[in-house]
């Protein structure tokens, strides 16, 4: 009778989640426009006034494909947690979630590729929830509350992994490039490429039985174009709660227009806002040359002038973000400051260089400082960190990004300020 009793009331539970579902939206992934993929591999830069450029971006998704670490992770979350942008994880290993991780993100992705093998969809993932039942939660547990009974602090354990899988959202990915790093990670091969027929009925597969909160169409560096569209066009009201996020190939302001229009929700763009940070460097390195450290904001103004247009890329990923008016200009406004913000910190370095003496970081009345300072709440200690990154510069035999100067586009130490 007992049985019989809890059985009913689970369905009566699980009735009415249902209809929550079906006439609310209940879905924790808020509807965000756009999301900026920031990967903590240390040959993915960061531009040096990168809170400018994330600023423009709705949400930041920290995870890749290869070469992330459980260090480089922590570094670019260090990096990131002074914006006011919401930051989300999106580990690509067990070992990368830990207590530090889930007290910055504010949002968990956990990814399950719909069309790999059978390790992508669920081996990944009880792997992963293998190392928090039996190494994150019983750490936490034990630092917080040794003096539990063991029996006691092990059922805690598994009620905090529950817990922390309950608070996380899940992406159910369709991976159609065979060629990419994700592809080769979730065992996806050209045969594995789903149609739009297939796709639909996958991604229906995610939103009602797996409840994945996301279904991700993902391209991975290549334009989806007609095929993304299709597929797109096709899940369009066909999922009642999963939000439809497409990456992949993004480079301006059409083809974020197609794919929205054909349905996806948010666009997520990675590649686009790393090739800021490449671009960059070489434009740092030719100021350092062509520009004297005191040169007027007029005159970096008419050099940056001459080295950005709508081609390049700060133009072409701030163009992918819906509400940014004119690209062109807001990417020149912010190469100009980054620039004036670099001759500002190499004379710094080149003074101290000729006094013989280590730099200080001084960040007050700085074109770093105030180009921080409307973006962060705490723009003397991110503008500090910047520049002790630059100053600084990578350590020797240690190429994974785990230090914040790894991740920043340039250093004065390569450009020969510091001694």
């Amino acid at each position: 009778m007992r049985r019989d009793l809890a059985a009913w009331g689970e369905r009566a539970v699980d009735g009415a989640r249902l209809l929550a579902r079906s006439a609310l939206d209940t879905n924790p992934v808020p509807d965000w426009d756009h999301v900026t993929k920031v990967d903590p591999e240390g040959a993915k830069k960061l531009p040096l006034l990168y809170p400018l450029w994330l600023a423009e971006t709705d949400a930041i998704s920290v995870g890749g494909s290869s070469d992330v670490t459980p260090a480089n992770t922590a570094a670019a979350f260090d990096l990131l947690a002074p914006l006011s942008t919401p930051v989300c994880h999106e580990p690509s290993g067990a070992d990368h979630v830990t207590e530090q991780s889930q007290d910055a993100a504010d949002l968990l992705l956990i990814p399950e590729v719909l069309n790999g093998d059978s390790e992508a969809l669920v081996g990944t993932l009880g792997l992963a929830i293998e190392s928090v039942r039996e190494e994150l939660a019983p750490e936490l547990i034990r630092r917080t509350a040794s003096w539990l009974p063991a029996r006691l602090a092990d059922w805690l354990a598994g009620v905090a992994t529950s817990l922390l899988l309950s608070e996380a959202a899940f992406e159910a990915y369709i991976v159609q490039n065979p060629d990419s790093a994700a592809a080769r990670e979730s065992g996806v091969t050209a045969a594995d490429r789903l149609d739009a027929t297939d796709a639909k009925r996958r991604a229906m597969a995610a939103d009602r039985h797996l409840e994945s909160e996301i279904v991700y169409l993902e391209y991975s560096g290549t334009f989806g174009g007609d095929e993304a569209v299709e597929i797109l066009e096709r899940m369009d009201g066909a999922l009642v709660r999963s939000r439809v996020w497409y990456g992949g190939g993004l480079a301006d302001a059409a083809d974020v227009r197609a794919v929205r229009e054909a349905g996806a929700d948010t666009v997520v763009v990675g590649d686009a806002f790393h090739r800021v940070a490449e671009r960059e460097a070489d434009l740092l390195e030719r100021a350092t040359t062509e520009l004297a450290a005191d040169a007027s904001s007029e005159r970096v103004r008419e050099w940056v002038a001459e080295r950005v247009d709508a081609d390049g890329p700060g133009p072409r990923f701030l163009s992918t973000v819906p509400g940014v008016d004119d690209p062109v200009a807001l990417a020149r406004e912010y190469t100009g400051t980054t620039v004036r913000a670099w001759l500002e910190l190499r004379a710094r370095a080149e003074r101290a260089r000729e006094e013989g003496t280590s730099p200080t970081v001084d960040v007050q009345d700085t074109t770093l400082r105030a180009a921080l300072a409307p973006v962060v709440d705490d723009p003397d200690g991110l503008a500090a960190t910047i520049a002790r990154a630059a100053l600084s510069g990578p350590v020797t035999g240690t190429a994974d990004g785990s230090r914040q100067s790894e991740q920043l586009s340039a250093s004065l130490v390569d450009a020969g300020a510091s001694h």
